[in-house]
């Protein structure tokens, strides 16, 4: 009795014995019909092993079992070595350090992250000292110069002012549901470098990845954001490879209805309580958006809040070194812009909460010096801002600032203003002369924008300098000893700070959220520290000093009742610890 095949190799139902998926050599699943016929369908792998190999959240390299690969159906797909996570951790160590120039590094790390994301975090978390310069100052400011040429994948996203009055929909694109921490940047001062427009996407991005392997918050978690309103660079306007807007910056009411618009998107996708961080906003913009939101929305200034925190935990730890008090000093600072005032804001709150000075009579021994010069009362060249003007004391107007040094003779020198080399050898050796230990900050970055080297500051200062610098320097020898110049890098506050934010629920986060962490980070600078000039912990504990920063926050969270996560964990740092990535 002869048989009819129904074309797929079955006769009669039955399978012929000599049936192929498919001819040649890639042969496809087979799955059973209602019927009992076998149809083609995708191969297995395609729906599930394939994702593994192509999502860098689920990819594992070569570290999939074998019982995986099988399950998987990834099994040949893969070399047959099974390493584990720490043996490809080492590989892609040695991997990265055959390159010398900082920008390969970079886009090493940029393409781990997009291969295999769980082992970017373990790389980045285990070598934080030795990566922390190329993940983030000085090189993320070369990479955002460079970001149109290297772009290759989107890992954030971009809202144009184009999008406004639809901006909610474009966040609604984002993949992730669950959403706790935004870093927002319209690129209009990155770092000391200026307006880099859309291509400061690499500020956010490199934050958040810090976030996550400093602080423990899952990757899914963040959102880097760029709002792209145009850049009034023209050398990026007329560079083909810019990926911004190719107009000027949209300003006024048109720009700060589309800030709202975001900010009431980003609430209603993702909750009240989402932090939202700014970062690297032009002055006169950020100082208005944090007194504007600051109590509507869980918000902070990063470049004001951030660095202010860093930077009152480096003065904190100097006054171990010169063994005084905040009181006994008088602060001068090169510049007046967001970090400039952020710092000195936070040393009056400072003296007040530690010292018992009254608020108005602290920041009397503070002084500002901006493009105009010496910031004072009735000042004849004017440029006194409302964020300035607590600052303006009583003095005759001076535009030199080594002639200001000489006539305030101050104990601290801090440098925030981007102009590089301006703490002159002269400037130093004064510090030195009525100083016995002057402290002197070069907050500046990148490297280039530093206001002196440490090598500058102990060289001029015979060696007496009690130094900090926004960009990290290599340790100096001379004067007898091996000085391990400390960097004052905000990465020591806002993924801690950040961290006890999320953890705590808190609404809105006040200054007094800075203070605590700055005082924080000062607790943990030992006497071994200090010996060798460095006035922070060393970078490589800084996850322990993230989960104790956010400790002493969510302490502080609950006491003020600031707090909404509720009930009240008994043991903050424990609870803290539970919640990391």
């Amino acid at each position: 009795m002869s048989t009819r095949s129904n074309g797929n190799g079955v006769a009669n139902g039955k399978q012929n014995d000599h049936h192929m998926d498919r001819l040649g050599a890639r042969p496809v699943g087979r799955q059973s019909s209602s019927k009992g016929v076998e149809a083609f369908s995708v191969v297995p792998s395609q729906v599930t092993g394939m994702d593994f190999l192509r999502d860098p959240k689920l990819y594992k390299g070569m570290a999939f079992s074998l019982e995986e690969r099988q399950t998987l159906g990834i099994h040949g797909l893969l070399p047959p070595r099974i390493k584990t996570q720490e043996e490809m951790a080492e590989h892609s160590m040695r991997n990265l350090r055959r390159f010398d120039d900082p920008l390969n590094k970079y886009m090493f790390m940029a393409d781990l992250l997009e291969r295999n994301e769980k082992l970017f975090y373990k790389v980045l978390s285990e070598n934080t000292e030795e990566l922390m310069p190329i993940e983030y100052t000085p090189t993320v400011g070369l990479a955002c110069q460079k970001f149109g040429l290297a772009f290759k994948r989107p890992k954030g996203l971009f809202i144009t002012i184009h999008d406004k009055g639809h901006v909610y929909e474009v966040l609604k694109n984002w993949p992730e549901q669950d959403v706790r921490c935004i870093v927002v940047t319209d690129g209009e001062r990155i770092l000391g470098l200026g307006d880099l427009g859309a291509q400061g996407m690499g500020i956010p991005v490199g934050k958040l990845a810090l976030n996550t392997a400093i602080a423990g918050i899952p990757p899914s978690q963040t959102l880097p954001i760029t709002l792209d309103v145009g850049t009034n660079r023209q050398e990026l306007l007329d560079d083909v490879d810019y990926i911004g807007l190719r107009h000027k910056r949209v300003t006024g009411q048109e720009y700060d209805d589309f800030i709202d618009e975001f900010m009431q998107a980003v609430v209603r996708r993702y909750g009240q309580n989402t932090l939202i961080q700014f970062e690297d906003f032009g002055n006169h913009n950020a100082f208005r958006f944090l007194e504007k939101y600051r109590d509507k929305y869980c918000t902070f200034n990063d470049d004001i809040q951030g660095t202010a925190s860093v930077a009152l935990a480096g003065v904190l730890a100097g006054l171990k070194a010169t063994n005084t008090k905040l009181k006994d000093n008088t602060f001068l600072f090169q510049g007046a812009g967001e970090a400039a005032l952020g710092i000195a804001n936070l040393i009056g709150m400072a003296m007040e909460k530690r010292e018992g000075v009254p608020y108005k009579e602290a920041i009397k021994r503070v002084w500002l010096k901006d493009s105009r010069g010496l910031i004072v009362k009735d000042r004849p060249d004017g440029g006194i801002s409302v964020h300035k003007a607590p600052f303006a004391h009583e003095h005759q107007p001076m535009t030199d600032l080594g002639d200001i040094v000489k006539e305030i003779k101050p104990t601290v020198l801090i440098g925030a203003a981007a102009i590089p080399n301006v703490f002159t050898p002269e400037i130093i050796r004064d510090m030195a002369t009525f100083n016995k230990q002057p402290i002197i900050f070069a907050l500046s970055n990148p490297t280039s924008k530093a206001e002196c080297t440490a090598e500058q500051a102990y060289v001029h200062s015979d060696g007496r300098a009690v130094f900090a610098s926004g960009s990290p320097f290599p340790t100096y020898q001379g004067f007898g000893k091996t000085y391990e110049p400390g960097q004052g890098n905000n990465a020591y506050i806002f993924p801690g700070a950040s961290l006890g934010v999320i953890c705590t629920g808190i609404h809105h986060i006040s200054d007094s959220v800075f203070l605590s962490a700055a005082e924080g980070l000062a607790d943990m600078v030992q006497d071994s520290d200090i010996a060798v000039g460095r006035l922070y912990p060393p970078l490589s504990a800084l996850r322990e000093i993230s989960v104790k920063i956010a400790t002493k926050v969510a302490i502080e969270a609950y006491k003020s009742g600031s707090a909404s996560t509720y009930p009240e964990p008994e043991d903050k740092e424990n609870f803290i610890r539970q919640q990391l990535y």
